[in-house]
């Protein structure tokens, strides 16, 4: 049967192994000086029927472990990264069935049999003939023999068994993920979390501490802690203010072997910024300001620009400016400058000089975010006082009317006057004022004005009938700057006198059959008059003096409408009656003229033109 034996290590080594191998069930062989060690676990099981020999076994424990035949191999170790001037041993086969004799043969084969580990045919020595690295393979897999060496038959079946790559600590942490960025905000309490950072060790975690790692800071205390196994960064002081510090570089050092003397370590850099809370009010730069403007600004126009600082950055720098008091709240008006955050006071009213010199304003600046975690440090909001100028502007002048409306008969003599405009100059200078026509709006020139006084007077007459608007400008200008003019509209009305005598509104021709009937109407007549009084108009029809004493015709009128009878009288004194059941409407011939309205109709009030006591009048014989 074919067993391991180790040898015994060098002191040194002895040393670097102490720590890891303690859970092991370690037997020394004492075989070869300077030979390396192998465990052996004492629940070993042997082929039944077979002998099994360790060198340096007490008999005692060669008895136990004869329970039954087979091979069951413990594992064999190397140490990782040993070098030395020769192959390093890693440990022995021998079989019971070995006399001493060169009869026995051993045959090694697997991983790396023959390349990486070489066995003595003849001894059963195993020999690592290559430096190792566990993180490259942790562990080889092969196969031992114990075979005749004449014949190469087997003596023993084959069994297996490992080599394993013993780990050192040659590998130092690393944050493969550093440098590390972070935030937090400011002012927060002791113990807020900041961020966590991981380092990986390429030791083996399992086997001893060589993987086992322990964080700390380096540089950033006493601002922040780190809890040296989970790699948490927390905030180690309270009440740290972005305004007075906002960056913080933190050195982090991971450290193997549980943080012990003589571990490996590997470091990053964290840089810790800390954000912006709401926790400082706005304020004013100065708390007076002074501006002036002119009296003739336009409305909307900036008069000036006030500042609240605030030391926070972003939304929580925000502020909202308002007008609290002042004699001029209704007047100026203050909008927030999205981009600089001014307050920009504004002209809302129009401005006069000559009536207010200047206006005192107080302002004030609040915050539009307040966090309610630093309510108690308020108020968040700050004022100031404006004090605001109004200079005197060279302003037009101002007439006393915003428009003039005059009447004029249209028989006024020529160069009567028929009205007057009046204006100023409102500066205190007052300048003179000189007056103008606008020709363009009397192409005609039919009035003109004086430049002194604004007396207008008329130049050309006038005629209603013709004209019964008339719509000019008048211009005040300035006697010391003509740039300053103001215009006004005046508009005359030509009243009506009666200078025109009335018309018959068309010529007539009547005719009248050879039967016609005493009383049939004939024709019916209208005049118009191109004049307008206020009465309206009242004409009276005759008929020409030489037709006063025609016996056969006569006229009645009956409001508008006068109406040419037949008389043909048949007795000298018989009078013309109409009798009640005629229906004169059936002879009158209709006649529409201008101006009728509603009174120009075709029915009539037959019981006045039946009246032969109506309004006389006489109308000329038709021609």
């Amino acid at each position: 049967m074919i067993c391991l034996a180790c040898g015994t290590m060098p002191e040194r080594l002895t040393e670097m192994l102490m720590d890891t191998w303690t859970p092991l069930i370690i037997l020394w062989i004492t075989v070869l000086p300077s030979i390396y060690m192998a465990p052996m676990n004492q629940s070993q099981v042997l082929p039944s029927g077979s002998s099994m020999e360790l060198n340096g076994l007490s008999e005692e424990q060669r008895v136990l472990n004869r329970s039954k035949r087979g091979w069951v191999w413990n594992q064999m170790f190397v140490l990782e990264e040993f070098s030395g001037p020769e192959p390093i041993l890693v440990g022995r086969l021998h079989t019971d069935l070995d006399p001493g004799s060169s009869k026995i043969k051993y045959i090694l084969s697997g991983d790396g049999a023959g390349t990486i580990f070489v066995i003595n045919d003849k001894t059963g020595d195993i020999h690592a003939m290559k430096r190792l690295d566990r993180e490259e393979k942790a562990e080889y897999t092969l196969t031992a023999q114990a075979v005749d060496r004449d014949t190469n038959k087997p003596l023993e079946p084959p069994s297996e068994f490992i080599i394993k790559v013993q780990d050192i600590n040659d590998n130092a942490p690393e944050f493969v993920d550093g440098p590390y960025h972070a935030t937090v905000p400011e002012m927060s309490v002791v113990g807020t979390f900041v961020t966590k950072v991981t380092a990986t060790d390429a030791d083996d975690p399992v086997y001893g501490n060589s993987a086992k790692l322990v964080y700390s800071i380096l540089e950033g205390q006493p601002y922040f802690s780190i809890e040296p196994h989970t790699a948490i960064i927390k905030t180690a002081l309270p009440n740290m203010d972005r305004e007075a510090k906002e960056e913080y570089f933190v050195v982090i050092q991971a450290k193997d072997m549980g943080g012990h003397m003589g571990g490996l370590s590997g470091t990053t850099t964290v840089t810790i910024t800390l954000t912006d809370v709401n926790d400082n009010p706005p304020k004013f730069a100065q708390s007076l300001y002074h501006f002036s403007v002119m009296e003739d600004v336009a409305l909307g126009e900036p008069v000036g620009r006030v500042k609240a600082n605030d030391l926070d950055i972003g939304e929580n720098a925000k502020s909202s400016y308002d007008i609290i008091e002042g004699d001029g709240m209704d007047i100026f008006e203050i909008t927030s400058d999205s981009q600089s955050q001014d307050g920009i006071i504004r002209v809302r009213k129009p401005l006069d000089f000559e009536t207010k010199k200047s206006y005192t304003l107080k302002v004030e600046a609040a915050n539009i975010y307040i966090d309610p975690r630093f309510i108690s440090g308020g108020p968040f909001k700050d004022t100031a006082t404006v004090k605001i100028v109004v200079e005197d502007a060279d302003e037009p002048p101002v007439f006393s009317s915003p428009t003039y409306l005059l009447e004029v008969h249209e028989n006024a003599a020529i160069n009567s006057v028929i009205g007057q405009v009046t204006a100023h100059d409102p500066d205190v200078s007052s300048s003179p004022i000189r007056f103008s026509i606008d020709r363009h709006t009397d192409l005609e020139r039919q009035f003109n004005i004086n430049a002194e006084d604004g007396k207008i007077t008329l130049a050309t007459p006038l005629d209603r009938e013709t004209n019964m608007w008339h719509n000019i400008t008048i211009i005040a200008t300035e006697t010391r700057n003509h740039s300053q003019v103001s215009r006004v509209p005046v508009a005359i009305k030509v009243l009506d006198v009666n200078d025109n005598a009335p018309e018959f509104a068309s010529e007539h021709e009547a005719f009248l059959c050879e039967n016609g009937k005493p009383g049939q109407i004939i024709q019916i007549v209208s005049a118009v008059d191109k004049d307008d009084p206020k009465n309206g108009h009242f004409f009276l029809y005759s008929l020409l003096p030489e037709m006063v004493n025609n016996p056969n015709f006569t006229i009645k009128k009956n409001e508008v409408i006068v109406v040419l009878f037949v008389t043909l009288r048949r007795h000298k004194n018989e009078p013309l009656i109409i009798k009640d059941d005629e229906d004169v409407r059936e002879n009158i011939i209709r006649y529409d003229d201008e101006g009728g309205g509603e009174e120009d109709t075709e029915a009539f009030d037959i019981a006045t033109l039946q009246n032969p006591d109506g309004i006389n009048g006489f109308l000329p014989l038709l021609r």
